[in-house]
């Protein structure tokens, strides 16, 4: 019994670190604005529970005992407290979000200020005035909880001032014909504007700061959408100018093809030598289109590093040594390197300061990129973007070296030699090993065939290539009919 008491405890205990490593690690996890969010609705569901905590001390720690009506008063402040968390909540939704608006929760906060004042006057009149001592701070508490809910759900501030003027008037009127006078009646107005005003200026301006910050960040990500949603079209329309007018052209010139091999005639072969032209000088326009799509600039990256990580409250300090001396594939690369550096100082550091450093020494460009609080997992988070660089470092003849420098450091640090020539993709042309040919009979086709540059030609046909763009193969028959369009050359290689 006793090992498996132990062995039961152990095993709580380890759910117990690894449910507190949990809420860390999802505190860690989130953004900045939804931690200052957090903070700040936690710090509003606590501040009421701080004003009955000292007159509970203070009767738990005194030596005159416990009294009945001191225990309901601070029954009444707690309960309050545990109704505010959950009204500020809603109340917190309903000014932001919108949502219905707690009015059954403000009643019952209402309900239980009231329960509290009708107590703390009843120990009045049974101790005295000069007995009051902490009492009265039960009742901030639960005035913070309706006003301040009250404030949230009123449509305009205008209007919860008229609401509390009246509330005010009210109370104080209400107060008369219990033997209340003048005097306490005017405190008792004023006390009620005062913590009116109070809760107005701590739980409104905490809504509104808030909602403000929400909607900064909505429009940040709108504006992120449109920035993605304006590049997509512009890659489309530039797709659109680039082979629209081809696929156009080609589709009519096969359409033609077509039908001239459908009579018999030999001009069907320039048709499509005509086709082949046009879809070659197609698939050339759309990788220069690509590729320059992909093209970085160093000193626009530079600038666009330093905006943003300035926007995240990062100090981002840049020393660029390389004025224009920098080849364009090196610029390129060194932009994709600021450029994803960037990225991983907002995605994996709680970083305060970055700086960038651009020299050119000899025969190389050497880009350093250096930032403080570095988590501990971020060379090993299972992302391809360090991978993505160095290999096109590499193709350049460079080296990427990354990693910590202690103290929460991470270095970045690309060496690219000057005189480094990108070598682009090797892409296949279309070539005449694959020929496809045809047999007309009359006038129709009768029959295809395949002939491949591995194997010799068929006697009598004879095969002419000349790797240009209007290359064409023309077969003749064994026998003496007159010649016919054989086959055409077939482009391979353009599915790159």
């Amino acid at each position: 019994m006793p090992d498996d008491r132990g062995s039961i405890m152990g095993a709580a205990g380890a759910r117990g670190v690894t449910g507190v490593r949990t809420r860390v690690g999802g505190w860690r996890g989130r953004s900045r604005i939804a931690q200052v969010d957090s903070y700040m609705r936690w710090t509003l569901y606590l501040l009421p529970g701080l004003f009955p905590l000292t007159p509970t001390l203070a009767l738990f720690g005194g030596s005159g005992g416990f009294r009945t009506g001191d225990l309901v008063l601070l029954f009444f402040g707690w309960a309050q407290c545990g109704a505010g968390a959950v009204l500020f909540r809603r109340a917190l939704e309903h000014y932001r979000m919108r949502h219905p608006a707690p009015w059954r929760w403000i009643a019952l906060s209402g309900a239980l200020l009231f329960l509290s004042v009708v107590q703390l006057v009843a120990l009045v009149r049974a101790d005295g005035p000069e007995h009051l001592t902490s009492r009265p701070m039960v009742l901030m508490g639960g005035a913070l909880v309706f006003f301040g809910a009250l404030s949230l759900v009123a449509p305009r501030v205008r209007t919860y001032l008229w609401w509390c003027l009246l509330g005010g008037i009210a109370a104080a009127v209400a107060i008369l014909p219990f033997g209340g006078r003048a005097a306490g009646a005017a405190i008792t107005m004023v006390m009620v504007w005062l913590a009116a005003l109070w809760s107005l200026a701590t739980v409104r301006t905490t809504g509104w700061m808030l909602a403000v910050m929400w909607e900064a960040e909505n429009a940040r990500t709108v504006q992120a959408r449109l920035a993605v949603a304006e590049e997509r079209l512009r890659f489309g329309r530039d797709m659109h100018d680039v082979l629209g007018r081809n696929l156009t052209v080609i589709a009519l010139k096969s359409e033609l093809a077509a039908e001239l091999a459908h009579r018999g005639s030999p001009a069907a072969l320039e048709q499509m030598a005509e086709v082949q032209r046009i879809a070659r000088d197609a698939q050339r326009d759309m990788r220069e289109l690509v590729r320059g799509y992909r093209q970085a600039d160093l000193h626009t990256e530079l600038v666009g590093a330093r905006g943003v990580l300035g926007a995240a409250g990062i100090a981002c300090r840049i020393e660029d040594a390389s004025g224009d001396a920098l080849p364009d594939a090196v610029q390129s690369v060194l932009a994709w390197v600021v450029r994803e550096g960037t990225t991983n100082v907002l995605r994996h550091a709680e970083a305060r300061r970055c700086a960038v450093r651009l020299r050119v020494g000899g025969a190389s460009a050497v880009l350093v990129m250096e930032n403080d609080g570095a988590s501990g997992d971020r060379c090993d988070s299972g992302g391809s973007g360090l991978a993505g660089l160095r290999e096109r470092v590499t193709a350049l003849g460079g080296t990427l070296e990354a990693g910590h420098r202690g103290r929460g450091m991470f270095r970045l640090t690309v060496e690219v030699p000057l005189a480094a020539v990108e070598v682009p993709p090797v892409v296949e042309e279309g070539s005449a090993e694959d020929v496809v040919g045809a047999d007309v009979a009359g006038a129709g086709v009768a029959r295809a065939g395949v002939a491949t540059g591995a194997g010799a030609p068929a006697a009598g046909v004879p095969v002419t290539v000349d790797g240009g763009p209007d290359a064409s193969v023309v077969g003749r028959s064994g026998g003496e009919g007159p010649p016919e369009p054989a086959a055409l050359t077939r482009d391979r290689g353009g599915n790159s």
